[in-house]
């Protein structure tokens, strides 16, 4: 009896940091490059108290080394957050999930690094210096203020702009960095300000471990799962200085990218696809009663069927962002389901929860830009 084996092929899987689309098909971080689920730590970070939503309601889904800030927590010890802007365009609500977790670890004593990639908008986005300062503090860091962001225990930087010990790091990894590696993880569109940005972005993440910056030996980096790429190579990094430098591999956690509301990605380079925290109000809430949804097709189907909300955009910006208490997301979820709840009425009332964030956020944000301002040595060119 003959014994067949069929060989599957080898499809390449990559992801590109510089796409606007992002990853879709979660399992495949998992299954191609190691992620572990977030949902087999989740439960001892419940003890240091209640959870930002991005976490408690599952759109944090992934993570590397997570068990490291657990133990940093349960110890009373030290450890650092460090985060990054794109300022290529307006700050939406996608932007603000990766914020509510920042500010929830400055709330549990983190230190935070916050890097303005000024240096990647104007290489691989290219905004003149100009837009990238004016679009960085007064789109990003003021917003990030009004939300709730302390400057405790808060450092700000350009990437153009930063300290002597920064810079010499990035000098250093292009030794131990082949153009080869870079393919691999990155494809082969490289050009020089692509490679700038990726060693920039490891000398972001790596450099609160030098005695300089605080000696941090524990280093979260929360992205979307778009960003691990970046995460990958400063691992690898990380292990190569080890004892040259004394570093350890940055922790990571992955969540989901909010849905927009034509569906695919929120995304900063389609406007109709996002909810700014900076647009007129009633321009934000006229997006908002356009958006696709996951009703049916007909108001009688959508009766005899019930909704779809775990496919709409309209439940998510609910669930991730406007309704705090479990009790009454868990009515507009079954409503919909059951078909007692039709997409009009959960818009108008989606609409006007958004008015009142929007609103009282930016009755904040007006005081927030002079301040963000006065945080951030700019640039003098």
């Amino acid at each position: 009896m003959l014994n067949f084996c069929v060989v599957m092929p080898i499809v390449e899987f990559r992801i590109d940091p510089w796409s606007s689309e992002g990853l879709r098909d979660y399992e495949k971080l998992f299954a191609y490059f190691g992620v572990r689920p977030f949902k087999e730590v989740i439960h001892r970070l419940e003890f240091f108290g209640p959870l930002p939503l991005p976490i408690r309601r599952g759109a944090v889904i992934g993570h590397r080394d997570f068990e490291r800030v657990l133990h940093a927590l349960e110890n009373n010890s030290d450890f650092a957050i460090l985060t990054g802007l794109m300022p290529s365009g307006k700050m939406h609500l996608g932007h603000k999930m990766l914020i509510d977790q920042v500010i929830y670890y400055q709330r549990l004593g983190a230190e935070i690094f916050l890097a303005i990639a000024d240096v990647e908008a104007y290489g691989v986005r290219k905004l003149s210096r100009e837009e990238v300062i004016n679009i960085a503090l007064d789109e990003y860091v003021a917003n990030y203020l009004a939300l709730g962001l302390e400057t405790r225990k808060l450092h700000i930087y350009f990437q153009s702009n930063y300290r002597r010990e920064y810079y010499r790091l990035i000098q250093l990894f292009a030794k131990k960095v082949t153009m080869a590696e870079l393919v691999a993880i990155y494809g082969e569109d490289l050009e020089p300000a692509k490679i700038m940005a990726v060693l920039t972005q490891a000398a972001d993440i790596l450099h609160p471990q030098l005695p300089h910056f605080g000696g941090f030996k524990i280093v979260l980096v929360p992205v979307g799962l778009d960003q691990d790429p970046h995460l990958r190579l400063t691992r690898d990094i990380a292990d190569r200085f080890s004892e040259e430098l004394g570093f350890t591999r940055p922790a990571s956690t992955y969540h989901k990218f909010l849905t927009g509301l034509t569906g695919g990605k929120m995304s900063s380079s389609k406007p109709e696809s996002f909810i700014a925290l900076t647009d007129p109000v009633n321009e934000s809430v006229s997006k908002l009663m356009k958006a696709f949804t996951g009703g049916r097709a007909t108001a009688e189907e959508q009766r005899r069927l019930g909704g779809e909300p775990d496919k709409c955009p309209v439940f998510e910006l609910n669930q991730l962002h406007l309704v705090l208490e479990d009790e009454e997301l868990r009515k507009i979820y079954e409503d919909c389901r059951s078909g007692t709840m039709l997409c009009g009425e959960c818009k108008l009332a989606t609409a006007e929860r958004l008015r009142k964030f929007l609103e009282k956020h930016q009755e904040k944000l007006a005081s927030m830009k002079e301040k963000a301002r006065s945080l951030v040595e700019l640039p003098d060119f």
